[in-house]
This record gives C-alpha cells, sequence and structure tokens, in this order.
C-alpha cells in the first residue's frame, strides 16, 4: 500500500481535503542522541516538552509535527480498482525530519508512538512506524496513549503499552480516501456548471445540503399574524414603596380556561378598547419551587458551542485554543503542565479520581448543602457516540482560573475558566429558585367582573 515517494505536482483542479487538524510547514529540528535511550514521538513540539518534562533523561521525546505522509497532490492517488487502495508519499516538507526519527529510533533502544488517543493521532503513528521500516521488525514500536498530559496518566500508559489499533487506522484512511474521492469527482463538474474555483468536500457538501433544505422549508412556510395584548400596570397602594411598573399579558377570559388566540388586528382592538379603563386586581398568587439540574461536563460539540455562545469565539479558535491547554502550558513552579483532557471526544462521562476531587473542592469551598447527596454520573444520549475518552476537563479541579491567570493568555484563560467551571457544576447540588405565578381580573365598565 506503500509508493516510492516522489515529488508531487500541482494540478489545477484539485481541491483542498477537509481536515480536522491544521497543516504546518515542519520546522527544523535536531534530534538528541538515542543511544542507550527510549525514543518517544509524538505531534507537536508543546507536546513533547510537556511529555519530555514527565518522562526525565532516559527518554527522548520529539514531534513529528503531525503527518508525514499523505495522498499525492497532484493526482488522485486512490486505485479503484483496487478495493479503493490508497498510494501515499512522504510530504516534501517532512522528509528530512522523517530521515532524522528514522535514523534515532534505529538507534534507541525502544521507540514509542505518542500520538494523540484518536484515528488521526493512530494514523499518524502507523505512517510514521511504516515509512521508517520499523513495521517488520522484531521489536516494532509500542504504542502509548493518554487522555490527559499528567504524571500519572502518563506513566500508566508506558507500563501499558499496545500495538497500533489497525481498525482506527482503517478508519482514518476511510476518511481521507472518501475526502479525495468527493473532492477530486466533484469539484471539477462545479467548476464547469457553476463557476471556477468552487470546490465540494465530504462535510461541507453535506452542511450545504441541510442549509438548503432548512431554506427550502423556510420559503415554503405561509406566515401566519398573531396578536397579543399587554398592560402596563403600578400598584395603587400608597403606603408601598415600591410602584415599579410592571406588563401584564392578556391570556384568556373569566370563566373560560382557553387561552385567547388572535390572528386579526380588528378583534384585539375590540379587546383593547374594552381594557381601556378597566379596574384591575390581584385574583391570585401562586408559588413553586423550581429545580434545575446542572449540565454534564463538555464534549468537543457543546464545548464549542458554550464557547461560541458565551466567547464569540469560532469553532476553530476554540479548538486551537484547546489543543494548547491539553499540551501543555509553562506554569510557575510545575514547569510545562497539562491543564485539560483530551479535547475531541463525544463522551460525558468523567474518571471516578476526578468526580471525587470536585466534590471534595465543592465541600470545602461552599459546604456540604452544595453537594448532591449521590454521586452525579452522567450518559451520552446519542446513539452514535463512540464514548473512548473522557469528557473535556481540567486535569486537576484544584488549578482554578485565578491561580492561572499570570500563566495564560486572554483567549487561554477565557476557555479554561469556562472548562473549569461546567466541570464544578456537573458535581454540584440542583440549582434551586421559585417560580411566581400572578393572575390579574380585569373588572370593565359597565360589567360586573
Amino acid at each position: 500500500m506503500v509508493s516510492k515517494p516522489r515529488k508531487p505536482t500541482q494540478k489545477k483542479g484539485s481541491t483542498a481535503k477537509n481536515s480536522s487538524r491544521k497543516k504546518t510547514s515542519a520546522r527544523k529540528v535536531s534530534i538528541a542522541d538515542t543511544k542507550g535511550k527510549q525514543l518517544v514521538i509524538v505531534e507537536s513540539p508543546a507536546k513533547a516538552r510537556t511529555v519530555g518534562q514527565i518522562l526525565g533523561k532516559k527518554y527522548v521525546v520529539t514531534a513529528s509535527q503531525g503527518h508525514v505522509r499523505d495522498l499525492p497532490k497532484g493526482k488522485m492517488g486512490v486505485d479503484l480498482d483496487q478495493d479503493f487502495e490508497p498510494s501515499y508519499v512522504t510530504m516534501q516538507d517532512k522528509r528530512s525530519l522523517l530521515n532524522q526519527i528514522k535514523k534515532a529510533g534505529d538507534q534507541a533502544k525502544t521507540v514509542f508512538l505518542a500520538t494523540d488517543p484518536d484515528r488521526e493521532g493512530e494514523a499518524i503513528s502507523w505512517h510514521i512506524q511504516t515509512a521508517a521500516g520499523w513495521d517488520n521488525q522484531e521489536n516494532p514500536p509500542k504504542r502509548v496513549v493518554f487522555h490527559e498530559i499528567t504524571k500519572q496518566a502518563v506513566e500508566e500508559a508506558f507500563e501499558h503499552p499496545r500495538d497500533i489499533d489497525m481498525s482506527l487506522v482503517n478508519a482514518q484512511q476511510a476518511r481521507r480516501i472518501l475526502d479525495r474521492l468527493v473532492g477530486y469527482q466533484i469539484s471539477p463538474l462545479l467548476w464547469r456548471r457553476v463557476q471556477r474555483g468552487t470546490s465540494a468536500g465530504r462535510v461541507q457538501s453535506v452542511a450545504l445540503r441541510m442549509v438548503t433544505d432548512r431554506e427550502r422549508e423556510i420559503n415554503a412556510f405561509v406566515p401566519q399574524e398573531s396578536w397579543t395584548l399587554d398592560a402596563l400596570l403600578q400598584k395603587l397602594d400608597p403606603q408601598d414603596n415600591d410602584l415599579r411598573s410592571f406588563v401584564a399579558t392578556l391570556h384568556s377570559v373569566k370563566g373560560t380556561n382557553k387561552r385567547v388566540n388572535v390572528s386579526d388586528e380588528k378583534d384585539i382592538r375590540v379587546y383593547e378598547s374594552e381594557l381601556k379603563g378597566a379596574k384591575f386586581t390581584v385574583d391570585d398568587v401562586r408559588k413553586r419551587n423550581v429545580k434545575q439540574r446542572p449540565s454534564a461536563p463538555f464534549t468537543t460539540s457543546t464545548m464549542q458551542q458554550d464557547s461560541g455562545r458565551k466567547l464569540r469565539f469560532t469553532a476553530q479558535r476554540t479548538m486551537s485554543v484547546a489543543q494548547q491547554l491539553y499540551e501543555g502550558i509553562s506554569v510557575n513552579g510545575e514547569g510545562s503542565v497539562g491543564l485539560i483532557t483530551y479535547m475531541r471526544t463525544d463522551s460525558v462521562q468523567v474518571a471516578q479520581s476526578a468526580i471525587g476531587e470536585a466534590r471534595t473542592y465543592i465541600e470545602d469551598k461552599y459546604g456540604k448543602s452544595y453537594l448532591p447527596e449521590k454521586t452525579r454520573l452522567y450518559k451520552t444520549r446519542a446513539k452514535s457516540a463512540q464514548e473512548a475518552h473522557e469528557a473535556i476537563r481540567p486535569t486537576s479541579i484544584m488549578r482554578t482560573p485565578d491561580s492561572l491567570k499570570s500563566a495564560l493568555t486572554a483567549d487561554q484563560h477565557k476557555l479554561y475558566t469556562l472548562i473549569w467551571s461546567r466541570m464544578l457544576a456537573s458535581q454540584m447540588a440542583d440549582a434551586q429558585s421559585e417560580a411566581t405565578t400572578v393572575n390579574i381580573g380585569a373588572m370593565c365598565a359597565g360589567t360586573s367582573e
């Protein structure tokens, strides 16, 4: 499944693929001497610093800076007659880096592939292993997976290494092949029929269909006229200093429980004329206690939604900042620290240790009354959820946003505060409030009620 590396050529009609990770040009790096040491390969320099600090001097941690191989840019790169077999080439700007990684790995006692714990990370590890020629060795690289970059999580992962999961790799390959098939076969048609420079993609084409269908529903909608009537009222009690105005809305006619629905201006004007000069009195006041359960910890999608609504961050900006928090931030006195768990997840489940830490913090900070009697456990409602990872949470609830303010950028602090607050609230007791409903009667002129 591997073709000989060859210089890719840019074809005038090729399209960009849908990718969940931002591509960057490889930086020039120098890998330390690995003789007698263990080589660990991750994706980014920031992650390499954090993991290297945890593992110590017996390990050399380096970064692949993302993918090292991909489908060629100048042609399809997928053999439709051979079960969609992909043909990969080493990226031109990664050739030197890959040679350095191969040399360092050949000299090391053991190679550990510690890329992200998802299908993209699994594929990066597989591509590195295959391109370096390590897949047929007697002692092939070991795959280690951790969902948060903390001392406990990293050390536990290295105590339980595994082989590369080809099911995850194949899932990533299927996605990448679909990207290429959709882009290369539909985009040229769009150039001819719509406009030059337009493109189609595996994700954007489906999203466009959803938007189009919704727009058609809007255009097909037949608007219906609806009217409401509000009265601006004020207390008449001269002994009451609270003389603020309030609004009452026409709900029903006395003697009936049927809500007033008015679809014509003439009818609403009749009600308006009858209620002008009416005497308004409070008929009854009803109060009830309202409880509201806290929301579950963040998944990727709920984090993006909340960040967009409260912080005005785009999805891309949210994920970029979350990646920084996950890979490690330099914290005074601690060095580089991973502050949140892995940010690509559809799970709302949280480790028991993290729940215990949150409950301890809540009791110490706010008191027992803020804790529910039973530990809160959450389940994902979506049937398609894979739940391969935990929810997005702080690696330690004890690292409060205020304690990290000097170490974080403005964006990092805003998003960390959002994640920290959501996790803490998820383990609190229900919020309690009182809802009050006031029924006001109107005695119209010339009537007894």
